[in-house]
């Protein structure tokens, strides 16, 4: 699956983020013609991010847009307009249901073969924001072959739970595992919500350090600044990368021996173990980190 460990928001309207976002080294841009933008600014923040998206720059980059739901006054005129611009991904707001989804896959091939553009080549990202949706997260992340992710809004969440969020994220764990149990066992990505506090260095890592622990492959932020402090969290340590090279070289030398049993320094290596030593050299590929006291493979 393509590296996304960092989605940096980008509000839809702010013409100036909007103009040079590429500069920043997130995985993904996700410009935002929902929230962020208040109603008289709809039209226009959206021609804005259709002029931007055809820019060079951000042609090399992955681009995502978060358009206004499908039943909005907006939402057909965000897929028009950003699909004939190229966006690659579209994230669907407040994903309740598997129709939800088919309705949206739906729209989108009607303007991919309305403007000639190669079927099936914009894929969707559905954002999960409710009790129901979280209900819903297995049906969702199987509604299309478009999906490649799913990912947890959590402030609407929160709200409809009747609660707040807490630093220790505990009223999130329930929505968190099911989403990435879903997007797991359908085979595509799973993303966790912005961490809203943006000035709170140390809180964002806590935060990013537990969904990182909980399998998840990256995380939706505000803050540009947020960036290299989740690349590095992500990244693995250079003894994490040597084992891993030892991993391989064990499961290539038994495979040309005709060996069932894979072991390395007298220790059985079973496939689950090999597949994440493959993982994480493919991770090592964007950067290794200086080594914590307690890290393991």
């Amino acid at each position: 699956m393509k590296l996304r460990r960092s989605l940096l928001f980008v509000p839809g309207a702010n013409a100036a983020m909007v103009s040079n976002s590429f500069i920043y080294p997130a995985d993904a841009i996700i410009f935002d013609l929902e929230d962020a933008v208040a109603l008289q600014e709809k039209d226009s923040a959206r021609l804005l991010v259709a002029h931007a998206l055809q820019h060079p720059f951000y042609r090399e980059r992955e681009s995502i847009v978060r358009v206004n739901p499908l039943d909005s006054e907006f939402g057909m005129a965000d897929l028009h307009t950003i699909i004939r611009a190229g966006v690659d991904i579209i994230r669907m707001p407040k994903t309740e249901t598997a129709r939800d989804v088919i309705d949206m896959d739906n729209a989108i091939s009607e303007i991919e073969l309305a403007c000639g553009r190669s079927p099936g080549t914009t894929a969707i990202l559905a954002a999960i924001e409710s009790p129901l949706g979280i209900t819903q997260a297995n049906q969702i992340a199987t509604a299309s072959k478009r999906l490649m992710g799913i990912a947890l809004g959590a402030e609407d969440y929160v709200r409809n739970l009747k609660t707040e969020r807490s630093p220790q994220g505990t009223e999130l764990l329930f929505a968190r595992c099911s989403i990435l149990q879903a997007a797991r066992a359908a085979g595509i990505q799973a993303f966790d919500t912005v961490y809203s506090d943006s000035e709170n260095d140390a809180g964002f890592l806590r935060e990013a350090a537990l969904i990182k622990q909980l399998g998840f492959d990256g995380k939706s932020l505000i803050n540009p600044r947020q960036i290299e402090l989740l690349h590095n969290l992500f990244a693995p340590t250079e003894q994490q990368v040597e084992q891993a090279r030892r991993i391989i070289e064990a499961a290539q030398e038994a495979e040309q021996c005709g060996l069932g049993i894979v072991s390395l320094n007298g220790k059985m290596i079973d496939a689950p173990v090999i597949e994440r030593a493959k993982m994480l050299l493919e991770r090592a590929k964007s950067g290794i980190r200086e080594e914590q006291e307690g890290e393991n493979l």
